[in-house]
């Protein structure tokens, strides 16, 4: 008896789009959301499983999955998303331009597709190498601008179904001449087909965000009204703080930072659980005041871990605290 092949995997069905899912009754007081990073090896992958099942039980409204480039990383990011789209979670994919060809641009989306992976967020992506901050160069048969991988999106037959979401820069991109033009570039992109613009890269100050709510408003009332997702990035260390403002650029605002170096007071080692608590407090009061703002949806950066985020939706009353004498065995 001839053996018949086993099927395909089935494909994520049913992707809800984003704006669809944080316009939808939230369980708590707002919708959230969480970013996941492509991990490096399997314990790393089971972190990231774990989280994402503790967050699936607090009803996070979507997942972002960013991208990791290269063979062996560019598989896992393509594994871990469907399997979370799978859980099920509305899962959103990111892709960047780096090291990519128009042609291999076009695979990708393909695979996304063929996946059931139906939510882009696209993106430039910083220029390799060292400095995250530096000039970029596409390369040759490559696109220069995020707009063209968005134009790119819908005019391929496999995905011009998706629901497009872009970055946006609180604080201006690096890169742009001013915030003017920072507001240009940021429209050409929902011209060119986006649906939502989900600010990718953090901010300590609630005012850069409102900022840039009045300026797209201001250019164009009917794009300006499409949905802007802050981005929290809850503060545990003094350390990872720094790494972190040295690789986007952003600014930390003098008060928080002489709250979080008070902390420490001078052995940032030996005072880092005092360092967290004013690091989950401080987040906490910025998340409050975006919600008295009318934001959409709070996403937060999760470096693949729950606790911090959970401990401010705790907070914020929409999630049980944190640890077993709290009853989080209940969950995970």
């Amino acid at each position: 008896m001839t053996q018949q092949p086993l099927p395909e995997p089935t494909p994520a069905r049913y992707q809800r789009s984003i704006t669809d899912v944080i316009s939808s009754p939230a369980p708590g007081r707002i919708p959230f959301s969480v970013e996941f990073m492509p991990p490096r090896n399997d314990e790393a992958e089971t972190r990231l499983r774990t989280a994402a099942e503790t967050f699936h039980d607090l009803g996070v409204a979507f997942v972002s999955v960013t991208y990791g480039a290269g063979g062996s990383s560019r598989d896992r990011t393509m594994r871990i998303a469907q399997d979370l789209a799978r859980m099920p979670l509305t899962t959103l994919v990111h892709l960047t331009l780096v090291g990519h060809t128009e042609a291999e641009l076009v695979e990708i989306l393909s695979d996304y597709a063929s996946l059931g992976l139906s939510n882009l967020l696209a993106l430039r992506g910083d220029p390799p190498g060292a400095d995250p901050l530096g000039e970029w160069t596409p390369v040759p048969g490559g696109y220069r601008y995020a707009e063209e991988l968005i134009w790119l999106t819908k005019r391929l037959e496999a995905t011009k179904h998706f629901q497009v979401g872009i970055a946006a820069f609180p604080e201006g991109h690096h890169q742009s001449e001013s915030l003017a033009a920072d507001t240009k570039y940021t429209l050409a992109k929902l011209r060119a087909g986006a649906e939502f613009s989900i600010i990718t890269q953090m901010f300590f100050d609630v005012d850069y965000y409102l900022r840039l709510r009045d300026r797209l408003a201001a250019a164009d009332a009917e794009l300006g009204s499409r949905p802007i997702i802050p981005g929290i990035m809850p503060i545990t260390s003094l350390k990872s703080v720094r790494r972190q403002l040295q690789l986007s650029g952003a600014k930390l605002p003098a008060r928080l930072e002489e709250r979080l170096v008070a902390a420490a007071a001078g052995d940032e080692e030996a005072n880092r659980d005092e360092i967290r608590k004013v690091g989950i407090e401080e987040s906490t009061l910025m998340a409050e005041r975006l919600i008295a703002e009318g934001v959409p949806d709070l996403h937060f950066m999760t470096m693949n871990f729950a606790r911090a985020t959970q401990e401010v939706l705790h907070n914020l009353g929409m999630a049980p605290a944190w640890g077993r004498e709290h009853g989080h065995d209940a969950v995970r």
